[in-house]
């Protein structure tokens, strides 16, 4: 136990610094945990021998959830909502067109059975989010219009979908008799239904249980997000649900309301994402045995080579045409279809699900993710820089992107009186739905000056002192 937690230090260390050096030169972060992983494993000069699928995809899981519920929990909707649309179409339509496609692909070419082709497309089929902006914000590349927008949401929201096309697809080749399209109509129906549903409910009772308790120690609020992030994944799994999906929609709700707590929240499951996407890739490579890649090379740069030029254009420019999105806009958006660590975990689940696979899934996806990380994500700025779409403007800058609204400096003052027709009156600053980018810094109410709680009620002729950064705007949306 204690060589196995000297090792875990000098690993997250080891990650750490170099990440630092490597960052600057616009390495993707997955790319450098990963080959870390390789280094360390049983091919590597370390030489850790690890091949222990069924602990990997126990261990990937649990850190997805976090992952995915940081993704959730850190999107705010205000700046979302405008390329809501084309971003979920992407997600869903796109990742099934791109699934369906290389399927094909590698039933005809690569000469896989109908069923594992098929396989190998959904597993494949969602795009990476934290390597794209890895790659932009290391070269401090600020994308024109909504575009770091779009990719933010299709790349955090698209694993749910590649997933359950996986699942499905494994449960048909499991299936002794094939399953017709309205099982399969009515398993989707059920895992987006149960998903969904549980994911809101337990969202919507996180936020109305954190606004009406009040915890003695402060890490606890903390604490109990995480169980609910946890329970809303593993509920609606073992009720069929779609889990990811769950955690997904409950980290939007959550971190789209008014809760106590918030900004501390946040940087913890930052932190926590960061230690899980760390032990996810460095894991994945730990697990992979780098001699054996060769062998699916020839493989796995096709099916790369396929969906970097065809597959994932194809669906870009079908879905977005109806969009104002411009030529270069959709080309640009073709390129950032990045494959990553997901991928390779929903691989390790099929390993693991008990049905025979003749190829080597996990070692041709593994290769897949390498090709299009070291390939695609290495010329995204200059692809970003050809196509004409970097913004010099500091307004746009993809280092202030929505992920990153706690960083904001609150600058601007402002009094606002509370009215007979105010939408604050009578209620408390908890319960007010006050953007999360105001600060009330005190409150006058005739004589006196209050000091402002979750708890205080607002009344008519109350003056309110707030301070934030573009306060007016922020007021006026």
């Amino acid at each position: 136990m204690t060589e196995l937690m000297i090792i875990s230090g000098i690993v997250l260390i080891i990650c750490i610094t170099s990440s630092k050096v490597l960052y600057k030169f616009g390495v993707p972060m997955l790319l450098i945990f990963m080959v870390l992983g390789m280094l360390f494993g049983s091919d590597g000069p370390v030489g850790i021998y690890f091949d222990d699928y069924e602990l990997t995809s126990q261990l990937c899981s649990l850190a997805l959830v976090f992952i995915m519920f940081y993704g959730g929990f850190g999107t705010k909707w205000k700046m979302a909502k405008p390329v809501a649309v084309p971003s979920i179409m992407m997600s869903t339509l796109g990742v099934m067109m791109t699934a369906g496609l290389t399927g094909l692909f590698c039933h005809f070419v690569i000469k896989t059975t109908l069923l594992e082709g098929l396989l190998i497309g959904a597993v494949v089929s969602s795009t990476d989010a934290a390597s794209v902006f890895a790659v932009l914000r290391a070269q401090r590349l600020n994308l024109k219009g909504s575009l770091a927008s779009l990719l933010e949401i299709e790349s955090g929201s698209n694993d749910p979908i590649a997933y359950m096309m996986t699942v499905l697809i494994l449960t048909m080749m499991k299936s002794s008799s094939s399953l017709t399209i309205g099982t399969v109509l009515g398993s989707v129906l059920t895992q987006v239904l149960i998903g969904g549903i549980i994911g809101v409910i337990s969202a919507k009772g996180t936020v109305y249980l954190l606004r009406r308790s009040k915890f003695e120690i402060e890490g606890f609020y903390t604490i109990f997000v995480t169980a609910i992030a946890i329970l809303s994944y593993a509920l609606s799994e073992y009720l069929g649900g779609n889990g990811y999906l769950s955690v997904y929609i409950a980290g939007i709700i959550i971190g789209n309301s008014v809760i106590p707590r918030k900004k501390s929240m946040f940087h913890f499951f930052d932190g926590i994402s960061w230690i899980m996407q760390i032990a996810l890739f460095f894991m994945l490579g730990l697990l992979s045995f780098p001699s054996k890649l060769p062998y699916v090379s020839g493989k796995a740069v096709a099916i790369s080579l396929f969906m970097i030029l065809v597959a994932r254009p194809l669906a870009t420019f079908t879905i977005l045409s109806p969009f104002k999105f411009t030529m270069k806009e959709k080309l640009f958006i073709s390129w950032v279809g990045l494959r990553g660590a997901a991928s390779v975990v929903f691989a390790i689940i099929a390993i693991t699900f008990g049905v025979m696979i003749e190829n080597d899934i996990f070692h041709i996806i593994f290769f897949i993710a390498l090709f299009s990380v070291s390939i695609q994500g290495t010329l995204i700025p200059k692809v970003a820089t050809l196509l004409g779409l970097v913004e010099t403007e500091d307004e746009h800058q993809v280092l202030k992107t929505f992920t990153d609204y706690t960083g904001d400096i609150n600058t601007d003052l402002l009094e606002v009186t509370i009215k007979k027709d105010s939408p604050w009156l009578n209620k408390t600053i908890m319960d007010a739905n006050i953007p999360e980018e105001i600060l009330i810094v005190m409150i006058k109410r005739g004589d006196k000056i209050l000091v402002p709680k979750g708890a205080t009620v607002l009344e008519e002729g109350d003056i309110l002192v707030l301070s934030g950064n573009g306060i007016k705007s922020l007021l006026e949306g």
